[in-house]
């Protein structure tokens, strides 16, 4: 597995608190592009090539995760959630406290199935009902290692599951924060292109909208995954995406509620994948949004697309997606960029 993909998705960033992948994020685009900077949101924002078009590339560093929100007198930590997380499955979960007295592994505990009564078997298992053991005796025991307010991510993992099929933890948006890096170090257009790792995506397009504001753009794309739909108990109509067949192309997000793709940008995204043999998918979405939903919305409005790189088990501790996809996702991307700066 590349190194730094491995970095990148092990990396702590929950929304709001991105400093660690952002500071990845800053040195590798250091690398290749001309300016680099951290705005005020904790976006990071970085520009190559120089034309009259101004073309805004986007991929979210933030990961759904956790925070201490209590700490019970028996050591325990109750927590809330940041970013759309399933409840079901949370529990036994390993979790990272990343504290300012240093990492501290928790488990997600729950009432266990051989005490529960009938009726309590019959209820939706909810977040609010766990808790974290960090393994303490007393409040005062986990206070020496955790406050209230310190952020909780899932135990970074990361590997090669078989051959090409690739895993992780927040693979939801790093592996789109990868493409943005290896997209800027092949970029040669004559136009000015930002690319921007994004801030808190995952809590309202937040960090998009106020980049988007600053650059500016003529024209956006953003890179970020989307739910594959390869595995038992997903319908085709539900999602069609298989892992391995190419980087999707969205043309609707939120059945409307988000970005709808204008139409030059999907015939130019579609038309470069054809045009330089791209594989590719095609993606009606009926829920979920992009950065691209607001970005799009900026100004006056910014012709936006989208490209995602197919991922199972998405907002889970652990996803899985296509390496080839991924550069799937890089190659369309560069192509469709000198396109647009023509």
């Amino acid at each position: 597995m590349d190194i730094l993909l491995k970095k990148i998705i092990e990396a702590a960033g929950i929304p709001g608190y991105e400093s660690e992948i952002a500071k990845i994020m800053h040195a590798e685009f250091k690398k290749t592009c001309s300016e680099v900077q951290i705005d005020n949101f904790g976006n990071v924002i970085a520009k190559k090539g120089k034309g009259k078009t101004r073309i805004m590339l986007a991929a979210h560093m933030d990961e759904i995760g956790l925070m201490v929100k209590h700490i019970t007198k028996e050591g325990f930590l109750y927590f809330i959630k940041l970013g759309g997380i399933d409840d079901r499955i949370l529990p036994a979960q390993r979790v990272i406290v990343k504290a300012k007295k240093g990492d501290c592994l928790g488990i997600i505990g729950t009432k266990p199935p051989h005490l529960q009564k009938d009726e309590e078997k019959k209820k939706p298992l909810k977040y609010e009902d766990m808790f974290i053991d960090i393994g303490c005796k007393s409040k005062e025991d986990a206070e020496k290692k955790v406050e209230v307010g310190d952020i909780i991510i899932f135990e970074p993992n990361s590997g090669v599951l078989n051959e090409k099929l690739y895993y992780g933890k927040a693979i939801d948006d790093r592996i789109g924060c990868f493409a943005l890096i290896k997209i800027m170090e092949k970029l040669k257009v004559n136009a000015e292109v930002y690319a921007v790792a994004t801030t808190q995506e995952e809590v309202g397009l937040k960090g998009a909208r106020t980049s988007a504001f600053k650059i500016d753009p003529d024209y956006a794309i953003a890179i970020d995954t989307n739910a594959a739909g390869d595995t038992p108990q997903i319908s085709e109509r539900e999602s069609s995406l298989k892992l391995g067949a190419g980087v999707s192309i969205t043309i609707i997000e939120a059945s409307g509620r988000g970005l709808i793709v204008n139409e030059k940008m999907k015939n130019i995204l579609i038309d470069a994948a054809k045009k330089n043999k791209i594989k590719y998918q095609i993606d009606v979405i009926e829920g979920g949004m992009t950065d691209g939903a607001i970005i799009h919305m900026n100004r006056e409005g910014v012709p936006t697309g989208v490209l995602s790189i197919p991922t199972r088990y998405i907002h889970s501790p652990t996803g899985v997606f296509n390496i080839e996809d991924l550069y799937s996702a890089v190659e369309l991307a560069v192509k469709a960029v000198g396109d647009l700066a023509k």
